[in-house]
């Protein structure tokens, strides 16, 4: 938990900050489309310049997972967040996940009136990184009055993208022993599925947000991948683990693969 906390201050001092971080990310809201029940689908486009990149929402031990504050909006109570499959970028003794260039990010948007508009007010808090590590503030707000149920082709392409699921990826089983490592607990994962391509990475969330995890040892032996990661909690308490919250997302060159829960080992 301290290497985790430390490498984010670092992170943010590792230089003086530029003028404003809106020079290296911009937002916008994206319409989309109507879905059958009614609720809505749209997204979020961010654009970083180039050379700089943002964090997907388990970036790794250096990076700022994007944060979002809807309490502005009006006709919405709740929106699901559609992850397109980030990248992995290996540096020497870093490894960060997030995207660079441009995402779209769709969501899934609950409507309590499903004829009225939408009314879409949000804070982003997340990082961008170049050579410098910097904290940035998107605050992004629209109107979605669409009535059309055509699927926008920005928006889709980016739901194209998701990892595949576990019952997609042919993914036959997937075993988490759990010990101990002095306050803190060990998980090791073996899950058995074909190879995703090149240097594969396991991503492993707890789904519990005052835990932290560490990056993961990952090792490859014929059709089962080895995951081994550090579990603590941040304040340094107790530490409980509910293996069918686990979430692991195998990151490969190839594919990724979406997996969510796990059996005892």
């Amino acid at each position: 938990m301290t290497r985790k906390i430390l490498g984010l201050m670092a992170a943010a001092l590792i230089a003086p900050l530029p003028a404003s971080a809106m020079e290296v990310i911009h937002g916008e809201i994206l319409q989309g489309w109507v879905l059958p029940d009614g609720n809505r689908m749209a997204a979020i486009r961010m654009t970083v310049e180039p050379g700089w990149k943002t964090y997907w929402r388990a970036p790794g031990d250096m990076g700022i997972p994007p944060s979002f504050d809807w309490s502005g909006s009006r006709n919405l109570s709740a929106v699901a967040v559609e992850w397109p499959a980030p990248t992995v970028f290996r540096e020497p003794n870093l490894t960060t996940i997030g995207y660079k260039d441009q995402v779209v990010l769709p969501l899934r948007i609950s409507v309590p009136d499903k004829g009225a508009p939408v009314t879409v007010q949000t804070t982003i808090d997340l990082g961008v990184c170049s050579d410098i590590c910097v904290p940035a503030s998107l605050e992004l707000s629209g109107v979605i009055d669409t009535t059309t149920t055509r699927a926008d082709p920005a928006i889709a392409a980016s739901l194209a993208q998701r990892p595949f699921s576990a019952k997609e990826a042919r993914v036959k089983d997937v075993i988490c022993t759990i010990g101990m490592a002095g306050a803190d607990l060990t998980l090791d994962a073996a899950i058995t599925l074909p190879p995703a391509g090149g240097q594969e990475l396991v991503v492993i969330e707890t789904g519990n947000p005052d835990l932290w995890v560490s990056e993961a040892d990952t090792t490859r032996k014929g059709n089962v991948l080895h995951a081994r990661v550090d579990v603590g909690h941040v304040s340094g308490g107790p530490v409980a683990l509910n293996r069918s919250h686990i979430r692991m997302t195998v990151l490969g060159s190839k594919q990724a693969v979406d997996i969510v829960g796990c059996n005892a080992g």
